[in-house]
């Protein structure tokens, strides 16, 4: 039994640009997929919706060959930190990432505050008309 999955992006690990790697990164709809290993193979997974904050790095060597490395942190216990490594285009993965992680919070209707401080204004003194008996 086959299951298809519609997948919105994938790359491979590159090596001088090249994907001569057997570290295979896709995205679906709702989540980011690793898989490692060419005899043993390690399949891992990212909901979407559980990804906290997405930054991208590239050195030297990585902007010379046109790719850079891309890092999920999220929710998930098994897999906090997703790094992507050496991928093509590294700034439009993370917007697409982001675009996604939006979308699929918006669907399941999750939504993380923003820690309220006694210093809105950013002064370095709490504001007399915060209260703080009601958070």
């Amino acid at each position: 039994m086959a299951i298809n999955i519609e997948y919105l992006w994938k790359d491979r690990k590159r090596y001088f640009g090249l994907p001569l790697s057997f570290t295979r990164y896709s995205m679906s709809e709702d989540r980011l997929f690793v898989s490692v290993g060419f005899l043993n193979i390690k399949d891992d997974e990212v909901l979407l919706y559980r990804v906290r904050d997405i930054d991208t790095t590239r050195t030297l060597g990585q902007r010379i060959f046109g790719v850079g490395t891309v890092t999920v942190i999220s929710a998930d216990k098994t897999m906090p930190n997703l790094v992507l490594k050496n991928v093509k285009d590294p700034v439009f993965v993370k917007e697409l990432i982001h675009k996604q992680v939006e979308e699929m919070k918006l669907r399941r209707r999750v939504r993380v505050g923003e820690i309220m401080t006694a210093d809105a204004d950013g002064d370095g003194e709490p504001d007399e008309d915060f209260d703080d008996d009601n958070i």
